[in-house]
């Protein structure tokens, strides 16, 4: 699994906004410019978190975005997922039930069903307030 730039931009993105949205609707040119992200594709992204409910947006002078939950309600896995599809490491696992034709007898299944599990589980447990306050837990197999 590789994350494109669209999940990367969209979690500095949110981090943006909840480290600025103290002073009001957060502008994606003020964005674009404190992240030297295109603010063309901010829109893209920003598009797909309001869709989600992740985000408010408000038009006009004195518009932009701010968080639709507080920071400690996203996880890091949410934000990645909503811009991202899924973030399974094979198509097999992408979806809740597994049709793979293969999988009663794939040997190696249960290798990427472990892998999917700690991605889920590392991401799924970071909040974007951890994010913001810099708590990102570091990652260690001893605690599997």
């Amino acid at each position: 699994m590789k994350l494109s730039t669209k999940g990367r931009y969209a979690l500095r993105m949110m981090m943006d906004i909840a480290q600025n949205q103290h002073k009001g609707y957060v502008a994606l040119k003020d964005i674009a410019a404190r992240q030297e992200i295109s603010k063309k594709y901010l829109e893209q992204i920003a598009l797909h978190l309001s869709q989600c409910g992740m985000l408010r947006a408000v038009r006009g002078y004195q518009g932009g975005y701010m968080l639709a939950r507080p920071t400690g309600a996203y996880t890091v896995s949410e934000i990645l997922a909503a811009v991202e599809g899924s973030l399974a490491p094979v198509s097999c696992l992408e979806t809740p039930v597994n049709t793979c034709p293969r999988r009663e007898g794939c040997q190696t299944l249960p290798i990427w069903q472990g892998l999917n599990r700690l991605i889920f589980e590392y991401l799924n447990g970071i909040t974007l307030e951890d994010v913001v306050e810099n708590r990102v837990p570091e990652f260690s197999l001893k605690k599997i």
